[in-house]
């Protein structure tokens, strides 16, 4: 089988990471597939064997591609538009594999180049709208929905990230039969190729937060470990830890993660809250280092206010057994319970008490990270993840 993956987004960016797109094509390619990616020319490359990777001008001097909806994602993908048209005249595919906005020029090409075509489903876009404020525009969301429903009928096969997507998938027309719940779980470590100056700024920023938690130790320290968005609810954590910090004193809170102009917003939004050092902002880090520092404190965090997809954080965390505490949205509770977690509401005074509540609880927090581990290993491991993207291609393969 012989298939074109359509990831309209830079291909892995410290940022905005599409582990979903790396780890779908690498599995695929392990499942025998021949697989030619095409992305977007900006972000990081990566080693994935068996795969050709094909990218559209990076158009750089307009700017970074941002997380979600922008203007500069609709002129890329224009773009992108060519060079699939491009792609499928120079080669006969068997299968295409569209994600996200993608199935919607996938779907007008299709009866004319004769694919199958898999809708890779991470989220729903009229939702995507809403989240990033584009809602002052609502006949772009009509239109949107109206392309989604389609996609949802009529491609060959729908894959979802999360329970949530994969009921509304169904409820909009996608067959039972031809719908799969595929959570972008894998946390398997990818070997990035960045330049060497890059890499030396990351290993500093990595060693003075690891040496930040460290000289605080035993006092416990709190990690949140993400993108800065809107949606991610910092706001609200720094203003639930001037909470913590009225009953816990010696607390301490890091930041990773973020642009440098979302940075400077939360930290001056942490000084005027009288924070000060109290919360260290890292700004971005690796993974792997994320991942370090995260083992290094006494809790994580996931404020997240709004959403329904899982974030890939999430299965980082249960699986490397990393105490958690997590906003009590679908987001979270479709994947965490509070067995395996400690599960808040939103408000600051919410968050405060589950906080509070792991950091005087130390023992209970492990037992429930240790949990949390195996129930990872249970339902979202790699060996599963390959066995429902093969039952796909099976389907399509037919």
């Amino acid at each position: 089988m012989r298939a074109l993956v359509i990831a309209p987004q830079p291909f892995f960016t410290y940022r905005g990471t599409p582990f979903s797109v790396y780890y779908r094509t690498l599995v695929m390619s392990e499942l025998g597939v021949e697989c030619d990616l095409l992305t977007y020319g900006q972000g990081l490359d990566v080693n994935l064997p068996g795969c050709r990777i094909h990218r559209i001008p990076a158009l750089r001097w307009l700017g970074e591609v941002k997380v979600g909806p922008s203007y500069l994602k609709a002129l890329l993908d224009a773009l992108m538009i060519v060079w699939t048209i491009a792609l499928l005249c120079r080669r006969r595919y068997t299968v295409v594999h569209a994600h996200e906005e993608a199935v919607f020029w996938c779907l007008w090409l299709k009866p004319l180049f004769r694919f199958r075509l898999i809708y890779d489903m991470h989220s729903s876009l009229p939702q995507q709208l809403d989240n990033f404020r584009f809602h002052k525009l609502p006949m772009l969301r009509h239109i949107f929905r109206a392309w989604e429903i389609k996609a949802l009928r009529k491609a060959e096969a729908v894959i979802t990230v999360c329970p949530t997507l994969l009921e509304l998938a169904r409820k909009e027309g996608a067959p039972a039969d031809r719908s799969f719940l595929i959570e972008n779980s894998i946390v398997d470590p990818v070997e990035v190729q960045v330049d060497e100056p890059t890499r030396r700024a990351e290993g500093i920023r990595a060693a003075a937060a690891r040496r930040w938690v460290e000289e605080r130790k035993p006092d416990p320290t709190v990690i949140y470990a993400g993108t800065l968005e809107p949606y991610q609810g910092i706001d609200r954590l720094l203003e639930a830890f001037v909470e913590v910090l009225r009953a816990l004193p010696e607390a301490a809170l890091v930041i990773a993660g973020g642009l440098p102009r979302q940075v400077e917003h939360y930290r001056h939004m942490a000084a005027k809250l009288g924070l000060g050092e109290r919360v260290m902002f890292a700004g971005w880090l690796s993974p792997s280092d994320a991942r370090d520092l995260s083992r290094r404190c006494a809790a994580a965090v996931s404020p997240r206010e709004t959403g329904d997809n899982t974030p890939m954080k999430i299965y980082e965390l249960i699986a490397h057994a990393v105490p958690l505490v997590a906003t009590r949205i679908n987001s979270h509770t479709q994947v965490l319970n509070d067995d395996v977690c400690t599960l808040t509401g939103i408000s600051p005074g919410e968050m405060a008490a589950g906080i509070l509540q792991v950091l005087a609880n130390p023992a209970l927090a492990t037992e429930k990270a240790g949990r949390a581990a195996a129930w990872y290993g249970e339902h979202y491991s790699r060996r599963g993840y390959a066995s429902k993207l093969r039952r796909v291609l099976s389907l399509v393969a037919s």
